[in-house]
């Protein structure tokens, strides 16, 4: 007997694979062990016709995982369906849903932990919920119960209530008995998330993220395949899992660039997600204060539903934005708070309420340079700056993790005790927070101060809440999805740190970034305030927020794309070409420009160096595609790339709808 077996890596086709005698043949979708070559790999039985391979060159399958059930035809028609999408190999995505391979294969002893979210009770009652509230969950109870796609966009501002809102669809897709994937952005939002969830299901659901433990990992995997899990939040990667019935996906923050894979398989989760829904008709809810323009462009088309809550939930009024003119009002010498933030600060205290002071900057400085010869310290590894963490006593690159003790002296001439740090992150701002007033207590709060497990991030935020802090110094960890009942002012130290770079999305991801940020403040009875610290106040995203007016900016960025020929209205695709050899690298890249195909509708910019020209030793060219929508841009690539001929040196990545340009 012969089967067709797809292999969980970097191949597109499936291979033919033998059952020893008296094996009955598994069905499409079981999983399986084979043969690869030297090594064994996990594969699942596929669609594919066994081809005419010699049967004296067949292996035999190594084994049959029966005990699973097998992936459902639904699945893996959204495998082909991604492959496709994204220019990447089957195999590629395969192994995307088989992410726990030791809950198929069982090689260690792995402590039992019981099954996640076996028994959500939707009949539970949540809070009461105000008349736009109560109107916007019905129209997604509507969604779910049609039982055949939808995409609706939960549009509502800060403070709205847009989780209790969705939550009435999970509730309506567990009285159906379906399963509900609730995909987060940020590691961090799914503290808040588990006792909200908690409250009003009765349980807490299944995690999926990349800092679980193996038995959490294998236990979550097992119970989604098998559909005891009823919901799973999580990161993007939650898409992929092994749902046995899925009946609602939920994109929280929609808008947010977390949802992008930028390596291996580059996709867009929130994309995959509609997709998915689509493929599999049913209910797909995106939910954001501040949707991405894609998702309002597909709202005006009629592609997408939407609801709207204008108000904060409980009477609750929007925070007054106000912005601090750098230039008419500059900070001490050395120092980077003005002095309308620092008087603003010490009123908050004074009324026995929290402030945020918002940069998203980790680490104490993001240049270290030698006063006597003007050297800057940069990554061995990547064309980035060493950023230090004066806590820490080292300097470390943010790109490829690269770290290292601060010199006494400079690298380059010797000199003692000459590095200086240049501009501010979180750690020197919450320095001069410490320096004006010693008698506030402070927290920093970023990536690498929450800890991998979580513990230490769930008790900074219960901190705040609990008002053990006067003055949170943050990133962009803490500017979106939490609730701090005493949180009444934010600081922006630099609301003009995103506008540079070129970046075709850069107002647009600022905008969304300091409204969600300036959304923390005031979201109970205490009126809120937020003081945006710019060197350009006459700037579109600067005057937006503080006049609390998203329609008009949005509108004029939509136009500015429109006669750009840019995303919404039109295509974009990167093509990356990476290499430790930078001759090569180069030479590769202009020799695939040279042979593309010419085709109308289609131009191709590049090649040129990537903005980071080397990322952890491999150097980087980039080439980027622009058409019109319709334009077979897929089809076009694969054949384009088909006839290069790289060195085994080099890789050639695809990146459709690029987010990052770096």
């Amino acid at each position: 007997m012969r089967v067709s077996v797809l292999p969980a890596t970097a191949v597109d086709k499936a291979y033919t694979y033998g059952l020893p005698e008296g094996v009955t043949p598994p069905a499409p979708g079981t999983y399986v062990e084979i043969p690869l070559g030297p090594r064994k790999v996990l594969g699942c039985v596929w669609d594919d016709a066994p081809d005419d391979v010699p049967a004296a060159r067949i292996k035999d399958i190594i084994q049959i995982f029966s005990q699973m059930p097998p992936l459902s035809e639904a699945q893996r028609r959204f495998i082909e369906r991604v492959a496709v999408y994204t220019v990447a190999e089957r195999g590629e995505v395969l192994k995307m849903v088989l992410s726990a391979p030791k809950a198929l294969t069982g090689k260690r002893s792995i402590k039992k932990i019981d099954p996640p979210c076996a028994n959500p009770d939707p009949g539970r009652h949540g809070p009461s919920l105000s008349p736009n509230q109560d109107r916007a969950a019905e129209a997604l109870r509507d969604a779910v119960q049609a039982d055949r796609y939808s995409c609706t966009l939960v549009d509502g501002v800060t403070g709205s209530g847009k989780t209790e809102v969705y939550f009435e669809a999970v509730a309506q897709a567990l009285r159906r008995d379906k399963q509900v994937v609730v995909l987060l952005p940020e590691i961090a939002l799914s503290n808040a998330f588990l006792s909200r969830f908690n409250e009003r299901f009765g349980c807490l659901p299944g995690l999926w993220h990349s800092n679980l433990s193996e038995a959490q990992r294998k236990a979550t995997w097992k119970a989604v395949a098998s559909g005891e899990c009823k919901v799973v939040i999580g990161a993007r990667s939650a898409l992929f899992l092994p749902y046995a019935d899925l009946g609602l996906i939920v994109v929280d923050e929609e808008h947010d660039n977390a949802f992008k894979q930028e390596d291996g398989v580059r996709y867009h989760a929130r994309d995959m997600a509609v997709l998915r829904g689509a493929m599999a008709g049913h209910a797909v809810v995106l939910v954001s204060a501040t949707p991405s323009l894609e998702t309002f462009h597909n709202v005006r088309a009629g592609k997408y539903n939407a609801v709207h809550l204008p108000d904060r939930f409980g009477g609750a009024r929007l925070p007054d934005v106000t912005l601090i003119n750098m230039k008419q009002n500059p900070p001490e010498r050395g120092c980077f708070i003005s002095p309308p933030l620092k008087e603003a600060i010490a009123q908050t205290m004074a009324m026995g309420e929290q402030s945020l002071l918002f940069l998203n900057r980790r680490g104490y400085a993001p240049l270290t340079l030698c006063r006597t010869c003007g050297h800057r310290i940069d990554c061995p590894h990547c064309s980035a700056w060493m950023v230090e963490h004066k806590q820490a006593k080292r300097l470390s690159c943010h790109h490829c993790g690269h770290s290292m003790p601060k010199p006494t002296a400079c690298p380059k001439c010797s000199a003692v005790d000459s590095l200086v740090p240049i501009g501010p992150g979180v750690e020197r701002i919450a320095e001069e927070v410490r320096d004006f007033f010693p008698q506030a207590r402070t927290l920093v709060l970023a990536s690498d101060t929450a800890g991998d497990d979580g513990a230490a991030l769930y008790q900074a935020l219960e901190a705040i809440r609990s008002h053990s802090v006067d003055v949170i110094i943050g990133t962009q960890i803490i500017a979106k999805g939490h609730h701090f009942p005493k949180l009444t002012l934010v600081g922006v130290v630099d609301a003009d740190l995103g506008l540079s770079g070129g970046d075709l999305r850069a107002s647009e991801h600022t905008w969304q970034l300091l409204h969600q940020v300036a959304g923390r403040a005031g979201r109970e009875s205490a009126p809120g305030r937020v003081m945006l610290q710019t060197f350009m106040p006459e700037n579109r995203v600067m005057q937006s927020l503080t006049q609390h007016d998203r329609d008009a900016f949005v509108a004029v960025e939509l136009e500015e794309r429109a006669q750009a020929r840019m995303p919404p209205y039109a295509r974009l695709a990167a093509i990356i070409v990476s290499g430790t050899n930078p001759q090569k690298a180069e030479e590769t890249a202009r020799a695939l420009a040279q042979m593309a195909p010419h085709a109308d509708g289609l131009s191709i910019l590049g090649p040129a160096q990537a903005a980071i020209y080397k990322l952890r030793n491999h150097f980087r060219w980039r080439l980027l595609l622009c058409a019109d929508k319709s334009f077979p841009m897929q089809e076009y690539i694969r054949d384009w790339l088909s006839r290069a001929k790289p060195p085994s040196t080099i890789r050639i990545g695809v990146d459709i709808d690029p987010y990052s340009f770096l």
